[in-house]
């Protein structure tokens, strides 16, 4: 993906960059935004999205493709297309895994889609439009109502600043259940909070799970948020919920990648990486799910900060990065399972990532993903992959759930959720209930799994 050569600030509603990321803060200690009145938030609302429809990066007739290459001269000349053009990959993440019989979904803007098609069609390649347009599409993901309340919501989908205060308002509003830790500060210095949910204390069992690593993958913040409600609001009421949380913490980190998340908010949509400046190019940020220390800078990552799969300058070379990799260090004891949320393809991965071979402990991860797949299913019926990353998806390296395992933290996972392709990274927010409802089935199953093991 290019990267959105535009203004670099922060967005909040009427406030300059200073002072936004002062008021983030401000939220967080007392949520003045209550004290205002509807006509005011309703105001506001209209100004933010004003200002996000005229500074967004513009993907007016940009299409999004879904190509089908049968054999290998079909491959190369979709891989010769990227080499050309400016072309965006979706799934996967770049050419280098596209092989016979793979769906390839990707866009490009409206001025080579003619080339695109013209190209795919002299070389019999199977494809069809996704979308026509993707603005429309990115221009009916989030509701009016979304950006016409300051209201936090567990069905739509929310800016940075109305998570940020929701984080210290869970923690103010259940003490004895919830509380949140500063981990760390973004490339941006903004804050890094995790919100630690639990009843068991002292050096017990635990699960770190993180959402939001890469930008554009809004569903997976969303899921962060449900799944602490769902948390909250079932326990002492749902025996399962209740047992899980009696006897084990969760360390839940709601967005992973919030520069980058504000600036898919604020300026480019479709934006993946962190937000950092490190690097003698002008090109910014880092994918932050390509910067850990196992396998850094080998399969399916690049040395080129242009790419959307550059891994940093070096492994850990990112505050967010360091940040997780640090707290986790420094709870190798109770932690036993970690959770990452992606999204999209519908799958259930473990490790290896970086290798196609298998772990000592693949028998009994592949039997804990089957049943975690199985509880998915058993709510809407939606069908979920599962196995070990490198084979089920893709091989890639530098990635979170390799370098959890590699510390020791067995039962390490990565879910890409809801959907297949037809939305890709744009799902509707009518889709947002239903598809946490699934996923915490899921986390269900693995952390009674993981308390019934004598760890």
């Amino acid at each position: 993906m290019g990267v959105g050569i535009t203004a670099e600030t922060s967005y909040h509603p009427m406030k300059t960059p200073e002072e936004a990321h002062k008021l983030e803060n401000k939220d967080d200690r007392d949520q003045l935004q209550q004290k205002r009145g509807r006509k005011s938030l309703l105001a506001l609302g209209l100004i933010a999205t004003a200002f996000v429809l005229s500074s967004m990066q513009s993907f007016d007739s940009a299409k999004v493709f879904r190509a089908k290459p049968h054999n290998e001269k079909q491959v190369n000349a979709m891989k010769y297309l990227a080499s050309i053009l400016q072309v965006n990959f979706w799934y996967p993440d770049s050419e280098l895994h596209i092989v016979r019989e793979m769906e390839v979904d990707f866009y490009v803007s409206a001025d080579q889609s003619n080339i695109v098609q013209s190209l795919m069609e002299k070389n019999k390649i199977q494809y069809e439009v996704l979308f026509p347009n993707l603005k429309e599409v990115i221009e009916k993901q989030v509701s009016k109502e979304t950006n016409s309340t300051s209201r936090h919501s567990y069905t739509k989908y929310n800016e940075w600043h109305k998570i940020s205060a929701w984080t210290a308002r869970i923690a103010k509003k259940n003490p004895k259940l919830v509380s949140r830790i500063q981990i760390g500060n973004t490339f941006e210095k903004r804050p890094m909070y995790l919100l630690k949910v639990g009843k068991e204390s002292g050096r017990g069992k635990a699960i770190f799970m993180d959402c939001g690593i890469h930008a554009r993958e809004w569903i997976s913040p969303a899921f962060c948020q449900w799944f602490l409600k769902e948390a909250i609001q079932t326990y002492g009421m749902d025996q399962n919920m209740t047992n899980i949380l009696d006897n084990m913490n969760f360390y839940i980190l709601p967005v992973f990648n919030i520069d980058g998340y504000i600036w898919s908010w604020t300026q480019n949509r479709l934006w993946r990486k962190s937000r950092s400046k490190t690097s003698n190019s002008d090109c910014v940020g880092v994918d932050l799910n390509r910067n850990f220390g196992i396998a850094w800078g080998t399969v399916d990552s690049s040395k080129n900060p242009c790419k959307e799969t550059y891994c940093g300058s070096s492994a850990e070379s990112e505050p967010e990065t360091k940040a997780v990799t640090t707290f986790i260090r420094n709870h190798l004891s109770s932690i036993k399972a970690y959770l990452t949320v992606h999204s999209y393809s519908q799958m259930l991965l473990f490790p290896y990532g970086y290798t196609y071979n298998e772990t000592p402990d693949h028998d009994e991860l592949n039997e804990v993903a089957k049943e975690a797949v199985k509880a998915i299913s058993s709510l809407y019926g939606e069908e979920y992959k599962y196995g070990s990353s490198a084979i089920t998806i893709y091989p890639s390296s530098g990635c979170s759930e390799d370098w959890v395992y590699s510390q020791g933290i067995k039962y390490s996972f990565a879910f890409e959720l809801r959907d297949k392709g037809k939305y890709g990274f744009l799902l509707p927010e009518s889709q947002i209930k239903p598809t946490c409802q699934e996923i915490v089935q899921a986390v269900k199953v693995i952390a009674n799994y993981v308390l019934n093991q004598a760890l």
